[in-house]
């Protein structure tokens, strides 16, 4: 075995990272897909597309570091989570557009369970919120809308899946219905302490069990390729979502190590270890991760702060505005004014995230003047990740009662010097970024490569593990609660508007 194979199928592009024993990257493809707004608060992506373009820059990796199949000890995948997709088993084609983790079309549904007093159970059972960003109900919502959906689903006819899913299927040739237990802990429907489908849940939302996939660890092979356009037979041997991955990839592998990962969304998660942490804050409470019995079948559990629009904002600007020709442009538009000038974007673009789950909150922009331009508008859209981040910091320093020593960091906006430091700067301690930011994809990869035994332990993935940069907060602490309280008065503007 030279190198494993990790595919990464993110919200907006789909990617195939080849790595050797080292964790460096041997070869790397990547192919954007269309996004779909049919209507406002929706957000739909095409199933087939996302196949296809996985498909591609897999066949285009392979040929870039011309390894032979025999070369690739296994495949591990990660995914944009709870993104929902329901296909027809005979045919293996969607019977509807996915409806993707930021749509908001379900708020309504998830309204009235908290009215109907379900919302404790369900958090006691899924560690998660009642809200439209998890899979539960954009699965009814589909039963329900999808023109016979419903009866062709009782009658075992069709399968529902997160994107994991829907590339094990694939990959297999559909002979895998599968997920694993950090991909179904998001769902809405999983009980995350018995680590099973919850058969009270699925009555609640009126889902048939027969659509579920079974549920598998994170580190164990699964299956094998079978599918046209690759070569047959090469494990798949890990599978995690994508914060979760980015999480074991940037070694956090003990209690209370913690990391934020700047992609489309933000996300913050710190290991707690082997026992799920009941948040006081409005966090959520996630599988982290299942290694397989050949590394003693534990399940690590994580606290989770998500942000829906972080990078995303950056693209707004970008395809939206206009004020900038390509996301790496911000940086020195933003760096060419001292500061924001007192403006304020908040990003709720799909609704506000943790801490405050509000799916009626928009997007605002505040402290306009005369004096405003494009660079302020730059500027206040990395303060506003930066900004958001804080919060989920606050909250997980209260959860779990132990200050942050350190935030690593990985993710396309990682790379941004002026955010890493504005961020530091907000939370009070260092923010380390690794050599090696690709860190959800390198996270599937170790994974995968410790089923088959391409690396030996966790100790050793540690190892691998190196600095790129530290930057150190800068700020006074006065200022910088100072900075948060405006956000703070911003966010409540942007809340409830819808």
């Amino acid at each position: 075995m030279k190198a494993i194979l990790s595919l990464d199928q993110g919200t907006t592009s789909s990617r195939a990272l080849l790595f050797d024993r080292t964790g460096h990257i041997l070869a790397l493809a990547q192919q954007e897909f269309t996004q779909h707004f049919p209507e406002p608060g929706w957000v739909e992506h095409d199933g087939e597309e996302i196949w296809r373009t996985q498909l591609r820059v897999t066949q285009s990796a392979l040929q870039q570091s011309a390894l032979a199949a025999a070369d690739i000890g296994a495949i591990g995948i990660t995914n944009q989570r709870e993104t929902t997709i329901l296909w027809d088993r005979a045919s293996g084609k969607p019977v509807a557009p996915a409806i993707v983790w930021q749509d908001r079309r379900t708020a309504a549904i998830c309204d009235q369970l908290k009215a109907d007093g379900h919302e404790n159970r369900i958090r006691a059972k899924t560690g998660l919120v009642v809200d439209a960003y998890f899979s539960g109900t954009k699965l009814r919502w589909l039963l329900d809308h999808v023109p016979g959906a419903r009866e062709k689903a009782t009658r075992g006819e069709l399968a529902f899946g997160t994107i994991d899913s829907w590339l094990i299927w694939n990959l297999t040739g559909g002979k895998l219905h599968a997920t694993d237990v950090s991909n179904a802990s998001r769902t809405m429907l999983f009980d995350i302490h018995r680590l099973a489908w919850d058969e009270e849940l699925l009555a609640l939302l009126d889902i048939p069990r027969s659509v579920l996939p079974q549920i598998v660890s994170s580190s164990e092979v699964v299956g094998h390729t079978a599918c046209e356009g690759l070569p047959t037979g090469i494990p798949i041997g890990g599978v995690a979502g994508d914060q979760q991955a980015a999480l074991f990839g940037q070694a956090c592998h003990e209690p209370r190590m913690a990391k934020n990962t700047y992609g489309t969304g933000c996300f913050m998660l710190m290991n707690t270890g082997e026992r799920a942490v009941t948040s006081q804050h409005r966090l959520i409470s996630t599988v982290a991760w299942r290694l397989g019995s050949k590394h003693g079948a534990k399940t690590h559990y994580a606290l989770e702060g998500s942000v829906f629009i972080g990078g995303a904002a950056v693209q707004w600007l970008r395809d939206g505005l206009g004020i900038i020709g390509s996301s790496a442009e911000i940086e020195a538009l933003a760096t060419s004014v001292p500061d924001s000038g007192g403006v304020f974007l908040v990003p709720a673009f799909a609704g506000l995230g943790a801490p405050h789950w509000d799916a009626n909150a928009r997007g605002t922009i505040l402290g306009l003047t005369r004096g405003s331009t494009r660079a302020h508008i730059a500027r206040a859209t990395l303060d506003a990740i930066a900004y958001q981040s804080a919060e989920l910091a606050q909250a997980m320093r209260d959860d779990a009662d132990i200050p942050l020593s350190e935030l690593r960091v990985d993710g396309g906006a990682a790379v941004n010097n002026l955010l890493m430091q504005f961020q530091a700067d907000l939370i009070g301690v260092k923010v380390i970024r690794p050599q090696i930011t690709e860190t959800t994809a390198l996270g599937a990869a170790y994974l995968a490569g410790l089923a088959v035994g391409f690396w030996d332990s966790t100790a050793e993935i540690t190892s691998l593990w190196s600095v790129d940069r530290v930057f150190l907060p800068g700020a006074a602490r006065e200022q910088a609660q100072a900075r948060m309280q405006k956000w703070m008065r911003a966010v409540e503007r942007a809340k409830d508007w819808a």
